[in-house]
């Protein structure tokens, strides 16, 4: 996941080289990340159902030759349209997704009692990815350029993913889908203080909705959450330097920023495991809104630093909980599948939040207005989680009633 997370973050680091060369507009220049995002989210669906019928290897071997595919054809851009080109369908739909969702939902399958933490651990590999790549690549990028780093990073993907491809051609233990199958399925009592809030054959035993209208409002939540995260983690660069730090500054920033999402995404693993999916992204989107509000005060080189620190602390663990309220909802055979299709949807929002923030820019000549398009996004995504927490809450105490009335 570290090694395929570098097509999430090239066309951010290399933005203010982009937008310089081909002479456009800060939205312009965000399109190459936008359509990454909505490729990174199409090919997620993509690539978990190869990973539902074949296992996780064949993905991570496509995804592979395809990102190197990207970064070769797109170090050689001419124009930014051919350069957005690549990076929507081979970086993003066919490279890069094959490394997240999958292994999620892979992760997922081997474990019962620890899903959270497992689940976390594997979802760091992509913020390690952006803690790693941001600083390695812009040094390149200094040195030798954008186009020449590009190339560069893309041999390296080629000649690493393939081999460890083969290394996961193992498929998660019987006895473990077996234990998964009966445990999301068991009735009655848990010696888990968790499971009265866990469903147990369908969602509908708790949260009174249909499984299509509970994909659909995780869809909708995780576009609203991802339009705010998309704010800092995609114009954090451009924003330092339209502040006088410069884009070094700025690609440190993202570093800082997504290495506290390596250890948000354990924390919130943990906490996931032991208070449920639905609130620990309760829990994150709160945080993140209070992270995204503290940007707005605070400019100085050293407060970003710690607010951008704060921001990966708090959001980091969002979108690996909508990997763990799919397996607490839905059964572990379509899991990939149905990770793969929310995921899709945060990514959509942050393609989506990636170029407004831009457009917002553009219209308005600062950030400001951005970070507060981000919060209000955020308290949409709030309202959802919180009415989906109290029909779960109201399905409980019928469960109750009606046991207590027999």
């Amino acid at each position: 996941m570290i090694i395929g997370g570098s097509g999430m973050y090239m066309a951010i680091i290399v933005l203010p080289e982009v937008q310089q060369e081909f002479g456009v507009a800060r939205a312009d220049a965000s399109l190459p990340y936008t359509l990454t995002m909505i490729g990174f989210g199409v090919g997620g669906v993509l690539m978990g159902k190869l990973a539902d019928r074949f296992g996780v290897w064949l993905p991570i071997m496509l995804g592979g030759s395809c990102l190197s595919a990207g970064f070769l054809l797109g170090g050689g851009a001419a124009s930014l349209w051919y350069f957005s080109l690549v990076q929507g369908l081979l970086v993003g739909m066919l490279g890069s997704s094959s490394s997240f969702a999958p292994l999620m939902a892979d992760a997922s399958l081997w474990f019962v009692k620890r899903r959270g933490i497992a689940v976390g651990i594997v979802a760091s590999g992509n913020y390690m990815a952006g803690a790693i790549w941001p600083p390695l690549v812009r040094h390149w990028v200094d040195l030798y350029g954008w186009r020449d780093t590009m190339m560069g990073v893309g041999i390296f993907c080629v000649m690493t993913m393939l081999p460890l491809a083969l290394l996961l051609r193992r498929r998660p233990p019987g006895h473990v889908l077996v234990s998964s199958v009966a445990n999301d399925q068991a009735q009655g009592a848990s010696s888990n203080p968790q499971a009265d809030n866990k469903p147990t054959q369908s969602p509908e035993h708790s949260l009174g909705i249909s499984a299509g209208a509970l994909l659909a409002l995780l869809c909708l939540a995780g576009v609203a959450c991802c339009i705010a995260m998309a704010m800092p983690q995609v114009h954090i660069v451009a924003y330092c330097t339209d502040l006088g730090f410069g884009a070094v500054k700025g690609a440190q920033m993202l570093s800082v920023m997504l290495a506290a999402g390596v250890v948000s995404r354990l924390i919130f693993g943990l906490i996931s495991d032991r208070i449920g999916g639905l609130r620990t992204l309760l829990l994150g989107s709160v945080l993140q809104g209070l992270a995204l509000l503290l940007f707005i005060p605070f400019q100085d080189l050293s407060s970003l630093f710690l607010v951008s620190a704060l921001f990966g602390l708090f959001q980091g663990g969002i979108v690996p909980a909508y990997a763990i309220i799919v397996r607490e909802y839905f059964p572990p055979q379509v899991a990939a599948t149905r990770v793969g299709i929310v995921i899709m949807f945060t990514l959509g929002g942050m393609a989506l939040g990636g170029w407004m923030s831009g457009w917002i820019f553009d219209v308005s000549g600062s950030y400001e207005a951005a970070f507060m398009n981000g919060i209000a996004w955020n308290l949409v995504n709030l309202l959802i989680v919180v009415g989906l927490l109290y029909r779960q809450r109201q399905m409980k105490q019928r469960f109750l009633t009606a046991n207590h009335a027999a």
